[in-house]
């Protein structure tokens, strides 16, 4: 048995989103050592793209990231001997720095890339061929060469970073997304009559206009839709030009400890329905959230949804920008509640297949494999 492990997690990574929270927890649950140094600076930024690349906040991002940097620098000297480091989600903007905590403490770098950049200004944002998509892609391809391991969050994502990225494949660890189990935990349905929720930021990726016109079909489930963003402008003019859908909700925003209990209080779960190649290969954070909290899930079929679910069994899955299927899925579901009962517990029976230990475990031996070819 390999002796624990001591990690320093480093740098301006999102301190609180669920993805960091759920790979540090599952590290210390299996016995090792999680070091945190961390100066914040996108926190106060909800949605990353629109003004956010624009260059004054880009200027005072910079600038915070750079006084940011000076203090960690000066406190990683003070950490002792580790076995790696960390460069947490969204990991490219700390890869260059964190390479060089890691060399001097002559450790591997480990670069959790859930999300390319590059990929998600061009697919998501449709910015393909701009100036800056191609910059980001050439700082996630920067960060993949740097890193002697990356995570990725899906089997699929985990090919295109080796295809796309040129990582290597053998020193590509997939660890799901998954979700903490204490905000979402499992719950009874409510009485009826069924409604269905759709959560997010209102981004491309997430296919609110495919969900909209879904909501617009007869024997369609009161909608409601919880999250802001990019197309917030689009949905105001589609609910003033076609009026809103029979029992349509709109909820700008919901707290992430709140989120458990909004799920808890409808019957059905949307997932994404978008059709970039990126939403072909991510399980989003809300189809695991929905999994704990056992409520059906529709979504779209891809390859990266079916590492994790199977339609039928455990979800229904429908062809990305197709609101007639997903109508017909959400008719479907609204009126069979036992159908809505057997997925969402089938959902939740396979949430609880999905490891994260495991691949916390492929993670560590990675790791430690590296560092004794390193010692030899």
């Amino acid at each position: 048995m390999r002796r624990p492990l001591r990690l320093l997690w480093i740098g301006t990574y999102e301190r609180d989103y669920p993805r960091g929270r759920i790979l540090r927890a599952a590290l210390t649950i299996a016995g090792h050592d999680v070091i945190e140094r961390h100066v914040p600076v996108w926190e106060g930024t909800r949605h990353k793209a629109g003004g956010f690349l624009r260059s004054p906040a880009l200027l005072r991002s910079g600038a915070r990231f750079a006084r940011g940097w000076g203090s960690l620098a000066a406190a990683q000297r003070r950490v002792g001997a580790i076995d790696a480091v960390v460069a947490g989600y969204p990991a490219q903007p700390d890869v260059v720095p964190a390479r060089l905590v890691a060399r001097a403490h002559g450790v591997p770098l480990v670069v959790d890339m859930m999300v390319g950049l590059g990929d998600t200004l061009s697919g998501d944002r449709g910015r393909a061929g701009s100036s800056v998509g191609r910059l980001l892609a050439g700082i996630d391809r920067a960060a993949v060469r740097l890193a002697d391991v990356v995570i990725a969050d899906t089997a699929a994502n985990g090919a295109w970073l080796s295809g796309a990225l040129e990582a290597d494949p053998a020193r590509v660890v997939v660890i799901p997304v998954s979700a903490e189990v204490a905000a979402f935990p499992r719950s009874e349905a409510p009485d009826p009559p069924a409604r269905a929720v759709f959560v997010g930021k209102l981004a491309p990726l997430h296919g609110l206009g495919v969900v909209m016109r879904a909501a617009r079909f007869p024997g369609a489930p009161p909608l409601h839709v919880v999250g802001t963003g990019q197309l917030d402008a689009w949905l105001a003019e589609s609910l003033r030009r076609d009026g809103a859908p029979a029992g349509f909700q709109h909820t700008p925003w919901v707290p992430y400890d709140e989120l458990g209990a909004l799920l808890a209080d409808h019957h059905i779960v949307l997932g994404v329905f978008g059709g970039s190649d990126k939403t072909a290969r991510v399980v989003p954070n809300k189809v695991w959230q929905a999994m704990a909290v056992g409520r059906p899930i529709v979504t779209r079929d891809t390859r990266g949804i079916r590492e994790v679910l199977t339609h039928e069994r455990d979800a229904l899955l429908v062809p990305p920008g197709d609101s007639g299927a997903l109508a017909a899925a959400l008719a479907r579901l609204a009126s069979d509640a036992p159908l809505r009962q057997r997925l969402g517990a089938a959902a939740h029976a396979r949430f609880l297949e999905c490891s994260v230990a495991e691949g916390v475990r492929r993670l560590t031996d990675l790791i430690s494999a590296i560092r004794v070819r390193e010692v030899s």
